[in-house]
């Protein structure tokens, strides 16, 4: 179709597109990246929900000029050298989808805090034709504090966009029977793997303030279904745990931390831990847990210590990404 002289340009011909949102990373494992990091993070007002007024005085007072040295040192354990793991794994995922959904349907990632950013990565799958958009968080759990402000940022993005792409959000899939047949295979095969059968395997999920449940945020009930599937799933019972701990607050329980610390003296001297509400390894799965984690149940007398990793952008974790995905797209898209 001609155009007449003087018409703005038209994107290219209508695309469906796929936007994999994940939490974000600083760009380097240093006390500098690390303090802007954690200075976007920590001030998301479904983050930290004190106000403004009182929160960011002890944020850039105290929390800012102590933290991301040692935040720095953790991630240094853990970096890659195609750079943080989180993004890394999450690049990885993308790209293993690309084709998915329909030649020419992009599938794209972005970060809701560092970069890429979601309103740089909408913009682009935007001016690249893509008129329907699926925002797809990945995180199986819903939480205000994760799936909620990766969707409020998307929309802050669209809001500034003059000829907006239809939008879809991904649900939540805790309970979904892909999702949890991809983490039976995964867990059974690093079972298999290790040298040792564990006298306990513990689920530990990110930890949320205890308000947030009494509140109605649905993240503790959809761990604790997570959890019950997968163990019908695996046939053996799963000690259920809440990891991540800050400040003063009374936080979900019961502890990873002090759980880890409490089962060698019940007898529990061989352990291994999955961390099922996280898509993909990043610091609190490959130092908090695989590190730490063990030092502190080995410190406490355990014998034999296991991480069992994420999904990942393995076969069974990509299939089931794909799965989800396609549903969430149904009436727009087919599989390829």
């Amino acid at each position: 179709m001609s155009l007449p002289d003087g018409h703005p340009p038209i994107p290219a011909p209508d695309r469906i597109g796929v936007l994999l949102v994940n939490l974000g990373t600083p760009s380097a494992p240093d006390a500098t990246s690390v303090r802007r990091y954690l200075a976007e993070f920590l001030s998301d007002r479904r983050v930290v929900e004190i106000p403004p007024l009182i929160w960011q005085p002890i944020l850039r007072g105290i929390i800012l000029r102590t933290r991301p040295k040692k935040s720095a040192h953790a991630y240094q354990q853990v970096w890659r050298p195609d750079g943080s793991p989180l993004a890394a794994i999450t690049k990885a995922q993308s790209d293993a989808l690309q084709g998915a959904f329909g030649a020419g349907n992009p599938v794209d990632w972005a970060m809701r805090y560092g970069t890429p950013s979601i309103a740089d990565r909408l913009a682009a799958m935007r001016s690249d034709g893509a008129q329907r958009i699926l925002i797809a968080p990945l995180y199986p759990q819903y939480c205000a504090a994760t799936t909620a402000t990766a969707n409020d940022k998307a929309f802050e993005a669209l809001a500034g966009m003059r000829w907006q792409p239809a939008i879809r959000t991904l649900p939540p899939y805790h309970d979904h029977p892909a999702y949890i047949a991809a983490l039976k295979a995964s867990v059974e095969e690093s079972l298999s793997r290790l040298d040792f059968e564990p006298d306990a395997i513990m689920a530990s999920f990110h930890g949320m303030p205890q308000r947030t449940l009494e509140l109605g945020d649905p993240y503790h009930c959809h761990c604790r279904k997570t959890a019950r599937l997968l163990s019908e799933a695996l046939g053996r019972e799963l000690t259920v745990t809440f990891q991540s701990r800050f400040g003063r607050a009374k936080w979900l329980e019961p502890a990873t931390d002090a759980t880890l610390a409490a089962l060698p003296g019940k007898g529990v001297k061989k352990v291994a831990i999955v961390a099922p509400g996280f898509s993909a390894d990043c610091l609190e799965t490959l130092e908090e847990l695989a590190i730490r984690g063990r030092e502190t149940f080995l410190g406490a007398g355990g014998s034999q210590f296991a991480y069992l990793p994420c999904l990942n952008d393995s076969s069974g974790g990509i299939d089931m990404l794909r799965t989800i995905l396609s549903e969430a797209l149904a009436g727009w898209a087919q599989p390829a």
